[in-house]
Formats: structure tokens, sequence, C-alpha cells
């Protein structure tokens, strides 16, 4: 009976799929966080500023000026360590709430609720500015992960 779990609350893998499902999700963006924070530690900054250089030229904007320009000047060693380690971090997190998840965790459930939730406003937001099918799949995604998450924490305590 961890995490404070109602006595009638089901812990077995079998009885939470959509614990799971999301478990899944989560374990393969961790991963996908992981990788690119190896790449970017292995690439180091001088490959990225000779990418944003190459989409500058493509799309014929100013080298002098504007927000790829001073993005190529902004890559340095140190940012691209600095990026690396949030991105690390972002994908253990994704980990934990993975492992939380996996096996019925009441904090995971907690995390991923309101780590999607954070997203919604945005989410709105886009379908608003960007009105598409990938929007409205995105806020639909995030609604439903909201929704198995809160239930799971319902039934917890009902």
């Amino acid at each position: 009976m961890s995490d404070g779990a109602d006595p009638h609350y089901d812990l077995r893998p079998q009885a939470h799929p959509g614990l799971h499902v999301i478990a899944l999700v989560e374990a393969a963006k961790g991963t996908l966080a992981l990788l690119a924070a190896s790449g970017l530690e292995l690439l180091g900054p001088a490959p990225l500023q000779r990418w944003i250089h190459e989409l500058i030229a493509r799309f014929h904007l100013n080298p002098e000026h504007g927000g790829l320009a001073k993005f190529a000047d902004m890559i340095s060693p140190h940012s691209v360590h600095l990026a690396a380690a949030v991105v690390l971090l972002y994908g253990a997190l994704h980990l934990v709430e993975a492992w939380g998840l996996w096996r019925a965790r009441a904090w995971a459930s907690w995390l991923g609720c309101l780590g999607a939730a954070i997203y919604l406003p945005f989410d709105i937001y886009a379908l608003f500015k960007h009105p598409g099918w990938i929007a409205v799949a995105v806020l639909v995604i995030n609604l439903i992960v909201v929704w198995v998450l809160g239930r799971d924490l319902f039934k917890r305590r009902h």
C-alpha cells in the first residue's frame, strides 16, 4: 500500500494500462533527450553554428542581423555544455516519471498530471494562433494525459 493509496486501489501493472502507455511515452521522451544531450556534447559548437549559417543562407536571411544570426553568435562551448546539461536533466526527469508511472506511484501521477497541465494554456494558444489538425491533436493528447493521471489520483483517494 505505497503512496497512501486507498486499500481498494489495485497496484497490479495490468490494472493500469493507461499509466503504462503514458510511462512508455515518457520513457521514449527521456531516452531521446539523453541521446540529444549526448549528441550536443559530441558535436560541440562548430557543427551547430555551421548548420545555422546554412539555414540563414538557404532562406536568404540577413547573416548580420536577426534571430538566427544572434543565436549562432551565442553558441559557444559553454552554452553547448549548459544546453546539454538542461536536456540531460529533462531526460532524467522523464525517465524517473516513466519508472514511477510503470509502478503506479502516486508521485509520478502528480508529476505527469502537473507536467502535462502546464502545457495546456500553450496548447490552447497554439490552437488559436496556428489552427490545424496538429494543434488539435497535441491539445487532445495532453487533455487525455491529464484526464488519465487525474483519474488515477482520484481513484487512489476514493
